[in-house]
This record gives structure tokens, sequence and C-alpha cells, in this order.
């Protein structure tokens, strides 16, 4: 007995469904990680934007332009936002623009599971915290909506880059 034909596909394969060429920054969907800790975690999520369309936020922290141009594996433009010295503040004043959604990532009893997250509809950003601290009790205020992404293993949480992907696909409604 055989299993089901299985083709991978190629590289020319992919290229021909997916987009013609990479997406403009529409500012729909930001992922947010306003209090970096590792380089490398960066890199990996302006990876993950570049998959599902969507745009990195950072803070212009003196190693943080470094890191992204290191992590930028597609040798392309990138869609970053610069959110100044003041994290909380950029919050605040992207929440004055209005019709923003402001979802964190974060355990707190008021969260709502990964799964149970809808698909954004319109301009989102989603806040990853400090990898230790988490989210700032200051920049809590502005959160719309928070979101836990379950764990059964003995860890609190997983690292900003594989939370931030996570997140990124579901709000993308790719996952």
């Amino acid at each position: 007995m055989s299993g089901p034909q299985v083709r991978v596909r190629s590289p020319k394969d992919l290229r021909h469904q997916r987009r013609r060429r990479s997406h403009s920054c529409w500012d729909h969907l930001l992922i947010a990680p306003l209090w970096p800790m590792h380089n490398v975690n960066l890199g990996t999520l302006l990876r993950t934007c570049d998959a599902v369309g969507a745009c990195l936020a950072v803070p212009k922290l003196p190693w943080v332009p470094d890191a992204l141009a290191r992590g930028n594996t597609l040798k392309r433009r990138t869609c970053v936002h610069w959110t100044g010295h003041d994290p909380v503040r950029w919050l605040i004043d992207q929440k004055a623009r209005g019709e923003t959604t402001v979802v964190g990532v974060e355990l707190a009893d008021e969260s709502i599971r990964l799964a149970d997250l809808p698909a954004a509809r319109g301009r989102t950003i989603a806040v990853l915290g400090h990898e230790r601290t988490g989210i700032p009790a200051e920049a809590l205020d502005q959160l719309d909506l928070v979101v836990e992404i379950p764990m059964i293993g003995t860890g609190a949480s997983l690292n900003v880059a594989v939370a931030g992907s996570l997140v990124l696909y579901r709000l993308s409604g790719l996952l």
C-alpha cells in the first residue's frame, strides 16, 4: 500500500504562485517589538513581515539599524517604521490617528488565546514586550486587546521572534 503522491513545489513554482513583487508598506499590519533585547529576533521578525505583508516598528536604538541590516536576508528594501526613543508615546500617537487596534502579546487575566484572535480587519499594531519583563505597565493602558500563546512546556513564554511570528500569521489571516 502506498501513500499519497507528494509533489514538492520548486522555487520557480512558488514564485509564480506568489505576488509578482514585494508589498509596499500599506501600514495596515505592524509588529512592534518596542523593547528589543536580541538583534537576531529583529531579523527573524523582519523576514516574517515580508512573508505576511506586514511592517516592523522599532525604536531607533544605536544597535537596531545594524541588526536590521544584518537580519534582512532578502537583501531588498523592507518596511520599517521608527518609533523614536519613547515607545509609550509612540503608541499614544498611533492610537490618536484613529481606527487603530493595538494588540498586546502578554500573559494577563484578560488575555484571549491565540486561536481565538481574529484576523486584522483594519489598521492593527501587535505590541511585543521585553523578553524578560513583558510589556511595561505604562504601555498596558494603550492596549485594546491582549493575546496569549498557550504553552504546555515548562517555559513561561516564547522568545519575541517566535511569538511575534505566530501572532503576525494569525492577524494576517494566513493561519
